[in-house]
Formats: C-alpha cells, sequence, structure tokens
C-alpha cells in the first residue's frame, strides 16, 4: 500500500477563511505605548525633562527630599517629653547689680584698661554696654560714686563734723520720742 501525506488544506466540507486584507486597508486593534526615552535623548540636552527642571513648573515629590535618614533604628521606647524649663526667679535691682559687677570678663577688661592696654572693637562695645547697664541700675538706686562722695566731703572738714554733728542731733530727737 502506498503512503499518502496529510495535508493542511481543508476539504470542502471546512469553513473558509475570510479573504486577507491589504496592509494599507487594515485598521489597527490597540494603539502601540510609548516606553522610555525618545531616541537620542542623551545627546539632545533640550529636552523636555531638563526643560521643567528649570523652570518653575511643578516638580515631581517623587524625587525625594535632601532630609538626611538614620541608617540604624532607634530602640522603640516611650517617647521622651521635654520637661519645661523652671523660670529663674526675676532678680531684683540690688541682685541684678552684684551679679553684673562681678562679672569675670568685666574685670577682666577693666584690669586692661587700667594697665594702659588697647582693647578690641568689640569688647570695647560690650564694656560700654555693661558699664552704661550698671550705671543705670545705680542711678535707679540711688547709689552714687564713692569716690565723688569722698572727694567732696574731703575738702571741707568743718562740713563733715557739721554733718556729724547735725546726725547726732537726729538720734537724740529719735530716742526722745519713744
Amino acid at each position: 500500500m502506498t503512503r499518502i501525506k496529510k495535508t493542511r488544506k481543508a476539504g470542502g466540507t471546512a469553513p473558509k477563511q475570510a479573504p486577507r486584507t491589504p496592509k494599507s486597508e487594515r485598521v489597527p486593534t490597540s494603539k502601540k505605548r510609548d516606553t522610555g526615552n525618545k531616541s537620542g535623548s542623551r545627546q539632545n540636552p533640550g529636552t523636555e525633562k531638563q526643560g521643567n527642571r528649570s523652570g518653575k513648573g511643578k516638580q515631581d515629590p517623587r524625587l525625594g527630599s535632601k532630609k538626611p535618614v538614620a541608617l540604624e533604628l532607634a530602640p522603640q521606647t516611650q517617647p521622651q517629653v521635654k520637661a519645661p524649663k523652671p523660670k529663674q526667679p526675676k532678680l531684683s535691682d540690688e541682685q541684678l547689680l552684684l551679679k553684673l559687677e562681678e562679672d569675670p570678663r568685666l574685670n577682666e577688661l577693666l584690669d586692661r584698661l587700667e594697665e594702659g592696654r588697647v582693647l578690641g572693637a568689640e569688647d570695647q562695645r560690650w564694656l560700654d554696654e555693661q558699664l552704661s547697664k550698671i550705671e543705670a541700675l545705680m542711678e535707679k538706686l540711688g547709689i552714687t560714686d564713692i569716690d565723688e562722695a569722698q572727694g567732696e566731703d574731703s575738702d571741707d572738714d568743718d562740713a563733715l563734723l557739721a554733718r556729724f554733728e547735725s546726725g547726732a542731733d537726729v538720734l537724740k530727737q529719735y530716742q526722745d520720742k519713744d
């Protein structure tokens, strides 16, 4: 018996296929997506992406922030609540004056001036500010310089004696009232 090869052609009983249409008449079934960069985008610096960055247009939020990120995880404990700093009581004028006069920087700068050294501009400005604060506090408290008080009284011994005697009279008057 002779061998008969099978054919792919359907016989007369098989359904017929639609005839082929030319390529120019075909309708595309789906639109091809544009993925990736366009050709030559590396060599052409005037592309859209660089134009958006240089302009003040809307920036992509996915670019991320510049804030550093800790690489180690901190152990999870109770969140630390910052305790408010206790307010220092307001100093009285006398206490403030003593604090200003006992300042080591002020004393050092005054010693330099007495030795005849020249101070820098910043040091001189700070010294002037501190001295003006001290002077204002002394005026407010009614304190006069000791040097000025001694200078007035040392000139006239009779005035000093009269002042002493008048103080004794005031003391006697006070004692008599009781």
